[in-house]
Formats: C-alpha cells, sequence, structure tokens
C-alpha cells in the first residue's frame, strides 16, 4: 500500500467532488473510533471547511475522551476545522418514551441512536450548504453490511469505503491519529455495555478481510471456514443495505391512458 499517494488520492477525490457540485463545507459525526477520525482527518487536509460533530448518547467514558482529543488535535492543526457537540441523550430518552412498551426492541433503539444523529448531521449540512460525508470503511459498507440503515449509512460521499480496516489502520497512522483511537477496539457505539464490532460479529476484521473476495472455503482451516460462513450469512442477510432499493417496475404498457 502506497500511503502517500492513497492518502493524497482520497484528499483530491474529496476536493474535485466538492468543487464540481459547489460544495462549501463537509460535515463528520466523529465518535472517537478509528473511521471517523480518519475521515475527518482527510476531510481537514483537502482544506474545504469541515465541520466535525460529537454527538454522544449515552456515550461511554473512553469514548468521549477520544472523541475530545481527536477534535482538538483537528483543530490546533487545521485552520478550516470548526466543531459542535450536541448531546443527544435527553432526545434519545423522550423518544424511547414515546414508544408504546408492544413496540419496544433493544436492536431498533440501538439504531434508532445512529440515525438521531444521521437527522442531525443532515440539519448542520441544510443549514451551512454542505454535505455529510460518510466514515464507513470497506469491510462494513460492502462486505457484512454492518452499519444502520438510514443512520450511520446515510450519507452524500463515502472517501474511505474503498479501504478495508487494516488498511484504515495504516493510512490513520500514516496521517497523525492519535495513536489511542487507532489502538482502540472498534464499536458502533450503539449499546450500553459498550460491545465491540467483533464481539457482535463473531470475527475479527482481520479475519473477514481474509476471507471477503473468497468463492469458497475450500483448503481454509476450521476458523477460517467459520469466518467463512460468517462473512457469507451477513453478507447475505445484510444485502438490503448494500444494494439499491428494489423499485417495482410496472409495465409500459399497463400505464398508458385507456
Amino acid at each position: 500500500m502506497n500511503l502517500l499517494k492513497t492518502k493524497q488520492f482520497i484528499i483530491n477525490w474529496i476536493s474535485q467532488y466538492a468543487t464540481q457540485h459547489e460544495i462549501k463545507k463537509l460535515i463528520v459525526g466523529v465518535s472517537g473510533g478509528i473511521d471517523s477520525a480518519l475521515t475527518s482527518t482527510l476531510c481537514a487536509l483537502s482544506g474545504i471547511n469541515t465541520i466535525v460533530v460529537s454527538m454522544p448518547i449515552h456515550q461511554r467514558k473512553n469514548e468521549l475522551q477520544n472523541t475530545t482529543n481527536h477534535i482538538k488535535w483537528l483543530i490546533e492543526n487545521h485552520k478550516n476545522v470548526n466543531n459542535l457537540s450536541l448531546d443527544l441523550t435527553q432526545l434519545f430518552e423522550e423518544y424511547k418514551k414515546l414508544i408504546p412498551t408492544e413496540l419496544q426492541s433493544d436492536l431498533g433503539f440501538a439504531n434508532s441512536r445512529a440515525r438521531l444523529r444521521m437527522t442531525t448531521l443532515y440539519q448542520i449540512a441544510s443549514h451551512d450548504k454542505g454535505i455529510v460525508v460518510g466514515t464507513g470503511n470497506k469491510i462494513e459498507d460492502f462486505g457484512i453490511g454492518f452499519f444502520t440503515k438510514y443512520g450511520d449509512g446515510g450519507v452524500d460521499i463515502s472517501p474511505i469505503a474503498d479501504l478495508t480496516k487494516t488498511e484504515v489502520r495504516k493510512l490513520a497512522k500514516f496521517c497523525g491519529v492519535n495513536p489511542t483511537i487507532i489502538n482502540t477496539p472498534p464499536t458502533d457505539g450503539l449499546w450500553p455495555d459498550g460491545r465491540t464490532d467483533e464481539s457482535q460479529i463473531g470475527a475479527t476484521y482481520t479475519e473477514l478481510e481474509y476471507v471477503m473476495n473468497l468463492e469458497s472455503n475450500c483448503n481454509l482451516n476450521d476458523r477460517q471456514k467459520k469466518v467463512f460462513e460468517i462473512y457469507k450469512s451477513l453478507n447475505k442477510k445484510n444485502r438490503h443495505k448494500m444494494t439499491p432499493i428494489p423499485v417495482c417496475k410496472v409495465p409500459k404498457k399497463y400505464l398508458k391512458n385507456n
């Protein structure tokens, strides 16, 4: 991996997109994780006005600290970066009260956190004539669909969605992202117990990267075969997130006036 060329290519891609579509600001939600840290850094390096937004909802202390440290580092090093901190905890709790008991779901509420954040980012983007920048990586966005539909999956552009988690780590280190963030186990930050991504998935990102492009599980050891099945199962289950919405194409002859 040529880190310098990859870094510059993504920065140029962001800049070209913004110029072509007359975008004035980039809006990035930051969580204290490596993906959002790298994405916001690349946006900052583009020179375009960048707003990094912290939106805690019952966030754990280490996640908040990582977010705070990263935002401080960005602002100190890039004059084009501003930040907003919007605590959505109370809003989330009020939302939960509106949902009848029989319709409540832990998974639903976890995803609602991501959707509240998405709504907030688009409110900011609308006001500032900007776009929402996605922070998903290749494994999540195109491999196993490990994101919330219409939540963190609701974005305008995705600068790092062609990078695996391993590549994200390498590029983040090259770009100067805080080592604490790089070494913190990835988490979606949607659950009260702070469960990690890999504990939810049942496999590490490195393991998933290895099986991602395999057609069969031939010549794999027992652990690799298990990861292969996890990957295939999640890829199938979450296919609806990673493909365009099905549209019912009505035959033209039915639509003609009789």
